[in-house]
């Protein structure tokens, strides 16, 4: 799925512009995406928790599936709004369930390397995905080149259903107790990770949905260019994640986590100082190393939460998350009309505040 989705993903942005979208309404759809990143989360995570995890994944591939088909098909940009809440199915409903997954069947002292793992299997094909994406959008523009990687995630996805039918997680692992869980469940360590990590995330995604703009209008890299600086950064990730997963599992992950949350804040100021193609791999290295400390962070979350209410914990953490961090893309764009640059400075003002938080509140243990 994710080699699918990582030939148009980070060009949506492009696309829109190509179906006559405003900058605003690219901010517009950063917003609503994170939006709905938010609201699926916790449905997600209730899904798997009350009707396992073979069939919630099984779901969420077709639910995306009809994203995809609208993304495809859109005569205009407004289509792919409409067709964005169906995308996301997989993006965020599935992310409860992968947790559950990986926390169902790994032992406590091996999540980091299970985490680690799921990371790497994620990554790995998104470099060679966005590259391949550049190239089909060098060749036949961005409207074709997006479509034909819609066509390809069309096929992916039904085999990643066949793929997915392959589950067996032990009945016992889901939830018999569907009382009601809300936010105030959550352990205070775990609140405090939440609000580190939703001010990092609000620095990611005051530009997220900027990066291919500046890099390709402001900077003046081409498709397949950014396509390359997409691989860099994706196995930039890959190469860190083995030996930062030992040492997390051997030191602990705090430090790792606060080297993820610096790299947050430096990547967006890196990206506004680059100047060309060379310092934009930088930037990218940059990127890359956000990832550091990714799966030793995800391991804290299940770590944190009730097993009987796994999939909810992760998906009541993400859906704050990803509700508090909504607007964060359309400030973005806001920002962009004062001065490109703006949004950038702004993102890693608040990645910081987000650095100095965890460093505060975390236990050291």
């Amino acid at each position: 799925m994710s080699f699918g989705e990582e030939m148009w993903k980070r060009y949506v942005p492009k696309y829109l512009e190509a179906l006559g979208a405003p900058i605003l309404a690219v901010g517009l759809y950063g917003t609503i995406r994170d939006f709905a990143d938010g609201v699926f989360q916790y449905p997600g995570g209730w899904i798997t928790d009350r009707y396992g995890r073979r069939t919630a994944l099984l779901l969420f591939i077709g639910l995306a599936s009809l994203g995809y088909l609208l993304y495809l098909f859109a005569p205009s940009w407004p289509y792919i709004i409409i067709g964005l809440f169906f995308v996301m199915a997989w993006a965020s409903m599935a992310s409860p369930t992968i947790f559950a997954v990986i926390a169902d069947t790994m032992p406590v002292h091996r999540r980091v390397a299970g985490f680690t793992l799921q990371s790497i299997l994620k990554k790995l094909p998104i470099g060679l995905a966005a590259w391949l994406g550049g190239i089909a959008i060098g060749a036949y523009g961005i409207a074709q080149g997006v479509q034909l990687g819609l066509i390809a995630t069309l096929v992916i996805a039904a085999v990643t259903a066949l793929v997915a039918l392959q589950i067996r997680v032990p009945s016992q692992s889901i939830a018999t107790n569907q009382s009601q869980f809300t936010l105030k469940q959550l352990s205070h360590d775990l609140r405090q990770l939440l609000v580190s990590d939703i001010l990092v995330r609000i620095c990611e995604g005051m530009v997220d949905v900027l990066v291919v703009i500046y890099a390709t209008t402001v900077i003046g890299v081409s498709a397949p260019q950014f396509g390359l600086l997409v691989a860099v950064q994706m196995m930039t990730s890959i190469i860190v994640y083995v030996p930062a997963a030992r040492a997390a599992e051997r030191f602990g992950g705090r430090p790792f986590v606060i080297a993820t949350f610096l790299f947050f804040a430096l990547y967006p100021v890196t990206v506004m100082a680059s100047t060309g193609f060379l310092t934009l791999i930088g930037a990218s290295i940059i990127g890359g190393l956000r990832e550091i400390g990714e799966p030793a962070r995800k391991a804290m979350i299940v770590d944190l939460a009730h097993p009987e209410f796994r999939g909810r914990t992760v998906g009541m953490y993400y859906l704050v998350r990803s509700l508090t961090i909504a607007p964060s893309a359309f400030i973005g764009g806001l920002l962009w009309r004062i001065t490109p640059g703006a949004p950038f400075v702004v993102a890693g003002a608040v990645g910081l505040a987000g650095v100095a938080h965890f460093i505060s509140t975390s236990r050291r243990s």
